[in-house]
């Protein structure tokens, strides 16, 4: 990738259809965004769901990619890769998903608009989300926040269980 390239962090989740594979398949389609290189992949944890509690768990897990895409265009990416895997934007709020991709930080940037809140709005107060990017970037700044470890300590551990290598 250029120097003009962008460190961007990306939330993957999954509770339907086989959700640990899902987020590893997820891993293979984020590698092929244009103008973009997968880094890094943390490993996959299993976590309570946020919403309403009469669906599946989750499995999560964060990824690092390099980009030369703007953030508009990487959250248009994510979108595409998110209907192409069966997501339907229009289903509950926090209810159940094939796939979830979030744009969670793009370098250190700061947005808020219409369409697009980085650093991703609630990224502080998610465990599902901070200990992937602490296995993978502890000293990781998020813009007006903290670091990535301080803001680990700060949240309860509980309902989040690492996967082991060989998946769920």
């Amino acid at each position: 990738m250029s120097p003009a390239a962008t460190a961007a962090w990306i939330g993957v989740g999954s509770n339907l259809d086989g959700p640990a594979a899902r987020v590893r398949a997820a891993f293979d389609a984020l590698a092929t965004i244009p103008a973009t290189d997968l880094v890094a992949a943390s490993p996959l944890y299993g976590s309570a769901p946020m919403g309403p509690a009469d669906q599946p768990d989750y499995v999560n897990a964060v990824v690092q990619l390099d980009t030369a895409l703007d953030p508009h265009a990487l959250l248009d990416a994510l979108q595409r890769l998110e209907a192409e895997a069966g997501r339907d934007r229009g289903g509950e709020r926090w209810g159940p998903r094939v796939l979830d991709l979030d744009l969670l930080l793009f370098g250190d940037r700061r947005i808020d608009d219409a369409r697009l809140r980085v650093p991703h709005p609630g990224i502080a107060e998610r465990v599902f989300v901070l200990r992937p990017l602490a296995d993978m970037a502890p000293d990781l700044e998020v813009p007006g926040l903290g670091r990535v470890d301080e803001l680990l300590d700060r949240v309860p551990g509980g309902g989040l269980w690492r996967l082991e290598a060989t998946g769920a």
